[in-house]
């Protein structure tokens, strides 16, 4: 029988730098709270929205897999090793930490916002050679209502491949639509990026996110139109 803990928007974390309002789902940075340290192996989910100009200076990450999910706007990114590209609305970007990999993350405008969901997975295994991916996830039609692979260990074309026991799924359901997927791993998170969605009935809002354990499916639907991802996760 599957048990949900629903986390509400306005009980996440929230960091305000001028530049940079960012809202952490776990405890990240100066937010701390020992009983939301993360979920199965997800351990960040931050939606940030960076200022025109505004971005994160060249800083380090190890043993890690970083997952970047543009919802408004563009990131430049450049690394360590020599990976340097703008993600957008409906791409998704993977970086492994490995070994050890230094980046930076700039909104690629001067003067428009940039707003992204950001997500770090434990990896499968330490140690691993640093790597750098981006994908085009595929369009989606007015009115329709789908789900996405957008990360995966056996990835398939369009998504980018992480070295974690989870995978992410984009759902986006068109007004009055509603979409059934297995849970295969036994356990999810969902996060809602846009709009309202109601998951095996339990009503979620822009921003909230819901645990599930024990769970073998998800049902899901939306009155106005929403947009989430749902990892599953061991």
């Amino acid at each position: 029988m599957p048990t949900y803990l629903h986390r509400l928007s306005e009980q996440r974390g929230q960091a305000d730098h001028g530049w940079l309002r960012a809202k952490h789902s776990f405890s990240f940075g100066n937010y701390y709270d020992p009983k939301i340290m993360g979920f199965r192996a997800l351990r960040v989910i931050n939606e940030d929205r960076i200022a025109g100009g505004g971005g994160f200076p060249t800083h380090p990450h190890d043993n890690m897999e970083i997952v970047t999910y543009i919802l408004d706007g563009a990131l430049e990114h450049k690394d360590s090793i020599g990976s340097g590209a703008v993600i957008r609305p409906g791409e998704a970007q993977r970086m492994s930490a490995g070994t050890g990999i230094r980046h930076s993350e700039y909104n690629a405008s001067a003067s428009d916002p940039v707003h992204l969901l950001q997500i770090w997975l434990l990896p499968n295994q330490r140690g691993i050679a640093p790597g750098y991916e981006q994908k085009t996830l595929p369009t989606v039609a007015a009115g329709e209502s789908r789900l996405d692979i957008v990360a995966a260990p056996q990835a398939p074309e369009g998504a980018v491949t992480i070295h974690s026991d989870a995978s992410i799924t984009r759902a986006v359901l068109a007004p009055g639509g509603a979409i059934t997927t297995p849970i295969t791993r036994g356990h999810a998170w969902v996060q809602v990026a846009r709009g309202a969605l109601v998951v095996d009935g339990h009503a979620l809002k822009q921003g909230d996110g819901l645990a599930v354990k024990d769970a073998t499916s998800l049902a899901l639907s939306s009155d106005e139109g929403a947009e989430a991802l749902l990892f599953d996760l061991a």
